[in-house]
């Protein structure tokens, strides 16, 4: 039988979770017109008022809201509070251009505490657990929003951060940790360090990992399982509607990411026509908040793709879940007229025996052609075998890659720790291409 956080909430009949979501989009919509101008004149485009809602099916004809608006608003005037009541600010990473900026009032951060909460407890983590929180704290929303969480659950939380592996690995096993949060990369890599240090991680008490922040596949989790001998879940966030805990998979189903629709309304849309797509199909995630005070989205475009179901949940939570994210509409590559998503890639190398889960695609375009290189970590058995093992090897994963994804590639096997690591997000892609 599944644990609950929060019951009654999570539980809700479909019937009463859209009445209670119609009255927080109608409360969110007059916060927004009200108090932000560019929502003032976004929603006045299209002829509505925020009494213009009556239905769910209403938000559909309101504008979208894209990252660019959040960096066009940088750093405030997107915010639907003042200043003097917002008590948090965070920021994206701003890998290009400016960073997006977020601020929280306090009724933000403790709905936020809440969520994550219930986003552990999802995952199967309770009072009695040592949380090693290995995101990274600071602007970045990873750290701090698992650690409020945490501390709300009443859980032990280790607030180690990000970086310096070897004091992670002693610190893990010398305090008993029982519950980790970082990347997949970043698991896997830990993984790889623990075993070039000699230690056996499987002896650990680690019994749940619970992993986001880069798409990653279900093969991968496999690894990850195998190789932590724990039960890797998935979560969602992101800074620009909260920070992680917007969605996460249950301990119990692991088919799907609950995502909390008593704070968020999510869509699918065709990320081309912006067309609403209907339930089972894959497109374009897009959020709109309901219970954010600070900085309130409307129809937020994500950029990552996914499928939602409002199928019910062995768990007996009632709140739709999407599918694990298959990568970003922005991070796709268009390969000779062929969309390749990384985490496509990745589920085919982590199947081949001999190959490490570690690589990296670097695409190019020679006389109007575009190429793509993937260079692939062996293990060093491989590596240090016959010429003509390698190149089998290499040609194998080229077929499989062409018969999987109808894209043509060279592939690149290189030695063991050769391709850069990341305590972060993995840096997966190299785009030479002047597009």
């Amino acid at each position: 039988m599944a644990n609950y956080f929060n019951e009654e909430f999570e539980t809700l009949p479909r019937i009463a979770l859209e009445a209670l979501q119609l009255k927080r989009l109608k409360a969110t919509l007059d916060r927004v017109y009200n108090n932000v101008p560019f929502y003032r004149k976004s929603i006045d485009s299209v002829s509505m008022t925020p009494e213009s809602v009556t239905s769910l099916s209403d938000l559909q004809r309101l504008p979208f809201t894209t990252k660019q608006d959040m960096r066009d608003s940088y750093p405030y005037a997107l915010f639907a509070a003042p200043m003097e009541e917002i008590v948090r600010i965070h920021a994206s990473s701003g890998t290009t251009g400016k960073p997006t900026v977020v601020g929280y009032t306090k009724r933000d951060i403790d709905n936020w505490a809440d969520l994550m909460a219930r986003t552990l407890v999802t995952a199967g983590a309770h009072k009695g657990d040592i949380i090693h929180n290995a995101y990274g704290y600071g602007l970045f929303t990873g750290g701090l929003g698992v650690h409020n969480g945490a501390e709300r659950l009443g859980a032990s939380v280790i607030p180690i951060s990000g970086g310096n592996t070897a004091r992670q690995l002693m610190i893990m096993q010398d305090f008993g940790s029982t519950v980790i949060t970082c990347t997949p990369s970043y698991a896997l890599f830990m993984a790889e360090e623990a075993r070039a240090e000699g230690l056996d991680i499987k002896s650990f008490k680690l019994r749940v990992g619970i992993f986001g922040a880069e798409p990653w596949s279900e093969a991968m989790r496999g690894e990850i399982e195998a190789k932590l001998n724990l039960t890797a879940l998935d979560i969602y966030g992101l800074s620009e509607i909260m920070g992680p805990g917007v969605a996460q998979e249950c301990f119990e189903g692991k088919c799907g990411l609950h995502i909390w629709e008593d704070h968020f309304i999510p869509e699918i849309i065709n990320p081309v026509t912006c067309e609403v797509l209907p339930e089972g199909e894959k497109g374009e995630l897009v959020i709109t908040t309901i219970t954010k005070q600070g900085i309130p989205l409307i129809r937020y475009r994500t950029r990552d793709i996914t499928s939602i179901t409002y199928e019910p949940c062995v768990c007996g939570r009632t709140h739709a879940r999407i599918s694990r994210l298959s990568g970003r509409s922005d991070d796709m590559l268009i390969i000779r007229g062929v969309n390749v998503f990384p985490s496509q890639i990745e589920s085919i190398l982590v199947r081949i025996e001999g190959v490490e889960p570690h690589y990296l695609l670097i695409v190019d375009r020679k006389d109007n052609l575009d190429t793509l290189q993937i260079q692939v970590e062996v293990d060093e058995r491989i590596f240090s075998d016959e010429i003509k093992v390698l190149q089998s090897l290499a040609r194998q994963i080229e077929k499989e890659i062409k018969d999987m994804l109808g894209v043509t590639c060279n592939v690149k096997l290189v030695e063991p720790k050769t391709i850069q690591r990341s305590e972060g997000k993995a840096k997966r892609v190299i785009d030479n291409r002047k597009l």
